[in-house]
C-alpha cells in the first residue's frame, strides 16, 4: 500500500512538473517577444471571425476564446457588440498584454489564466474558440480532459470553432511539438458529442514570410439523450 502511494505521489509531481514547465515555457515566450514577432499573430483573424459571422451569433451569446493570449479575436468581437466573453491563456503575461491594449475595454472582458487541459469552468458557454491552443495537448490523457470539459461545458447545440496545424502542416510551434489533425480525425475525435458543420484548410501567412497549414472546425453540441 505505501509503495503504491509513492507512486501516486511521484506520478503527480511529474504532471505538476509538466504542467509547471509548459506555463513558464509560455511566460518566457510573451515576455521576450513582441506581437508581431510570434508566428500565429494576425493583424485580423479572419477565419474566426468568419465562423462567428457564418453561426450568426446572438450578441448575448457566452463566447469563450481558449489560448486567446494577446490576439485581436476580443478586440473583434467587442467592437462587433458582442458582451460576454472570457479570454483563457496559461500566460499571465499574455493577458496583461491583451488588458493593456484594450485599455478600459479591458473591463467588459472576463480573464482566466489556466492551462487549457486542466481548465475548469464556472459556467457553460454558447460558443467555445479555440485557435492553435489544441494542437499543443499531445499526451492522451491531456486530450481526454479537453473533451471532457468541452462536452460538459457547452450548452447542447452550442457551437465549437477549434483550429489546429494540419497533416503536413509545422509539427513544431515556438519549439514545442504538437498534434496534427486531419478534418476526418478531428471529426472523429469528437464523435458522438459534436456533430460536424463544416471543416476547412487554412494557409496562414507568418510575419517571417512563411506559410502554416491548418484545419479548421466548426462543430454543433448534440443534445444528450436521456
Amino acid at each position: 500500500m505505501l509503495n503504491q502511494i509513492i507512486n501516486i505521489v511521484k506520478r503527480f509531481k511529474i504532471m505538476d512538473q509538466t504542467n509547471l514547465n509548459r506555463k513558464e515555457h509560455w511566460e518566457n515566450i510573451y515576455q521576450t517577444k513582441d506581437l508581431k514577432d510570434v508566428s500565429w499573430y494576425q493583424s485580423t483573424p479572419t477565419t474566426s471571425l468568419a465562423f462567428v459571422k457564418e453561426l450568426n451569433l446572438s450578441f448575448t451569446a457566452k463566447i469563450i476564446d481558449v489560448g486567446g493570449g494577446d490576439s485581436f479575436f476580443v478586440d473583434c468581437l467587442l467592437k462587433l457588440g458582442y458582451r460576454n466573453i472570457t479570454v483563457l491563456d496559461i500566460s499571465k503575461r499574455a493577458i496583461e498584454k491583451a488588458k493593456k491594449r484594450l485599455g478600459n475595454k479591458a473591463e467588459k472582458v472576463k480573464w482566466i489564466i489556466a492551462d487549457a487541459a486542466n481548465f475548469y469552468p464556472t459556467e457553460k458557454y454558447d460558443f467555445w474558440h479555440d485557435r492553435a491552443a489544441f494542437h499543443f495537448l499531445i499526451s492522451q490523457s491531456d486530450v481526454k480532459k479537453y473533451i471532457n470539459t468541452t462536452v460538459n461545458h457547452i450548452v447542447e447545440e452550442g457551437v465549437m470553432v477549434i483550429g489546429t496545424f494540419s497533416v503536413g502542416g509545422p509539427k513544431k510551434c515556438s519549439g514545442v511539438d504538437i498534434q496534427q489533425y486531419s478534418k476526418t480525425s478531428m471529426t472523429q475525435l469528437f464523435h458522438p458529442y459534436f456533430e460536424k458543420i463544416k471543416c476547412k484548410s487554412v494557409n496562414h501567412e507568418t510575419p517571417f514570410n512563411t506559410v502554416q497549414h491548418f484545419t479548421f472546425c466548426s462543430f454543433k453540441r448534440m443534445k444528450m439523450l436521456y
